[in-house]
């Protein structure tokens, strides 16, 4: 019985040795999806008609998504999502513009959605992959968020908490390995 449980032990150790391959790891690819908010507006309709109808909101955020270079440099694509969604009474206009370190204005995306009962807005823009150029986003420093009243500054919306929301996120695919 001993013999024949060292025969299968040798037959088990000669057959399953393979010679090993380390090598192998250069030719991993290792390509994880990240997901992230960028930015968030949101503002009620009584604060909109407090100001005269025209520009209600004028923000510049610091974009710094890009600004280390092994993220820079193997970013493979991206697709931004914009989220928007008007319960006021007012026509209202978005601009959202990617901006470089020289104050240029690389790429923008304008909204304009109807007043309540407005249906929501989602648009999703790629980058990169042959859509627009991901040197967009990789030379962006600011984002500048702009909005506009097309409407007048004294109706009401009859929807309970009557508000303006634009919200935006994003998916990368970046190349580790």
């Amino acid at each position: 019985m001993k013999k024949v449980f060292y025969y299968f032990f040798l037959f088990i150790l000669f057959s399953c040795a393979d010679e090993q391959n380390f090598d192998q790891f250069d030719d991993l690819s290792v390509v994880p999806t990240l997901a992230t908010g960028i930015f968030y507006f949101e503002s009620p309709e009584d604060v909109i008609n407090q100001l005269p109808p025209g520009n209600f909101y004028n923000q510049t955020f610091t974009f710094e998504a890009f600004n280390e270079a092994f993220v820079s440099e193997r970013v493979l694509d991206g697709t931004i999502t914009y989220q928007l969604e008007n319960t006021t009474s007012k026509e209202l206009s978005l601009l959202v513009e990617f901006i470089d370190a020289t104050d240029t204005v690389l790429d923008s995306e304008s909204f304009t959605i109807q007043p309540q009962p407005a249906p929501s807005l989602e648009r999703q823009i790629a980058y990169g992959n042959g859509d627009r150029s991901l040197d967009i986003l990789r030379n962006t420093t600011r984002i500048r968020v702009t909005s506009e009243n097309l409407g007048d500054n004294t109706s009401q919306s009859t929807a309970n908490e009557p508000r303006i929301i634009l919200r935006s996120s994003a998916v990368f695919r970046i190349r580790l390995q």
